[in-house]
């Protein structure tokens, strides 16, 4: 039996929205070169503040590329206002759960998620309330992500991140 439901495995195995974004008005990058997992997570803008794309590029488990996946799919056709209110836990019910050593992952996409709408606000001078007090550089290298061993070595697409 498989610690993992069918739309884990699903958006696992054919994740939706991977791959890179040219000239994204929005990019984050966060994660743990320490446990292995690594989310970018890149967005596109419109006029009325409407994520209309999303893409992601993750470097880790199952869990993490689901929860790019599923937190890309949840923010496409948001205002950035909207987007700012998804959270881990919707991610995680999206997903209709996750092991507990693996809940980190849906934590990465929300924080992933916040970052690429932090620099959006930044290269254009917007403020949002949902970002009052975020900081996308906050406990990046000392956080416990909830992973309970050393990953893999960090691959080199991902060191210029």
């Amino acid at each position: 039996m498989s610690m993992y439901n069918e739309t884990v495995i699903d958006h696992f195995t054919n994740p939706r929205n991977v791959g890179d974004m040219e000239n994204p008005d929005g990019e984050g990058t966060y994660g743990s070169p320490v446990c292995g997992d690594m989310m970018k997570i890149m967005i596109r803008v419109d006029e009325n503040d409407v994520i209309t794309d999303a893409k992601f590029k993750t470097f880790g488990c199952g869990s993490a590329i689901a929860s790019s996946s599923v937190a890309t799919d949840m923010i496409i056709g948001k205002t950035i206002d909207e987007a700012l209110e998804v959270t881990n836990k919707q991610v995680l019910e999206e997903l209709g759960g996750l092991p507990a050593i693996k809940i980190h992952c849906s934590v990465l996409a929300d924080h992933a998620i916040k970052s690429a709408i932090y620099d959006y606000a930044q290269k254009h001078g917007k403020t949002y309330k949902g970002l009052e007090g975020f900081d996308p550089k906050a406990d990046e290298d000392d956080t416990d992500h909830g992973c309970d061993m050393e990953g893999p070595a960090l691959p080199e697409h991902f060191k210029d991140l």
